[in-house]
């Protein structure tokens, strides 16, 4: 057999492959680890049951670890001391949130993001600072781009091409501030906000969460200066929500 063509590099904003950790391998769970593995980084997937591997493509290089997902044991022979990402995407979702409560909470991994089924439990799973997706409107590239931030995403320019519609990965030191802290920070203005995978318009009083998507409008000679700005710690911002204590 041919190797698989090569896919565009998912290093994301650490410029490096990183280890990643996935429980679940369903359909979803094997994509990831797929996908993951080919562009570089380690991979280590969970599942309870061993035939579920062989949903993994004949090419993956990765670790397979039998096992409870939320098990510490098990969780710490798939590597999560070392994992910059946690992807809880079995088909359950107690477990789902449990172990990704574990991977956040115990090992301190930075992205965690955790599959639901029901989306009456996803507010509640929020304020427990794990981001959640849903089963039938986010994709795969989605659920990677929550898992390993791959800097903007263009998502509209206008015909002059001067302004531009872009979706920015923020920095958790922005959560639990307003939302016009961006823009005294940056000068640019937010769009909208994606939370528990619904866009919402912002206003004076909105502030963002944990897992919200910033979508902001910018112009494009000032791309690279307000990416920098959000992608780093609020503290190093020029203004006053740089400044506010």
């Amino acid at each position: 057999m041919h190797p698989p063509p090569a896919l565009p590099s998912c290093r994301g904003v650490y410029g490096r492959a990183v280890h990643v950790v996935i429980m679940g391998c369903g359909r979803v769970g094997a994509l990831l680890a797929d996908r993951l593995d080919a562009t570089g980084h380690s991979v280590a997937i969970v599942d309870q049951d061993p035939q579920a591997f062989r949903r993994l493509g004949s090419h993956f290089t990765g670790t397979t670890v039998k096992g409870i997902g939320f098990d510490r044991e098990t969780l710490e022979r798939a590597g999560v001391e070392r994992a910059r990402a946690f992807a809880a995407v079995s088909s359950g979702d107690n477990t789902n949130i449990l172990a990704a409560r574990v991977a956040r909470e115990t090992y301190g991994v930075e992205h965690v993001v955790a599959r639901i089924y029901d989306p009456r439990r996803a507010e509640v799973y929020q304020r427990l600072g794990i981001p959640t997706v849903a089963t039938v409107s986010w994709t795969t590239g989605q659920i990677m781009r929550r898992l390993l931030p791959q800097g903007s995403l263009e998502e509209f320019r206008d015909a002059s091409g001067l302004v531009t519609l872009v979706e920015l990965p923020v920095h958790s030191s922005w959560y639990g501030h307003a939302t016009t802290d961006l823009e005294v920070a940056t000068g640019a203005r937010v769009g909208y906000v994606t939370r528990l995978g619904s866009g919402m318009l912002v206003s004076a009083d909105s502030v963002l969460q944990d897992g919200d998507v910033v979508h902001m409008l910018i112009t494009s000679a000032d791309h690279d200066r307000v990416e920098g700005i959000l992608a780093h710690h609020r503290d190093q911002a020029d203004g006053p929500a740089g400044r506010a204590s």
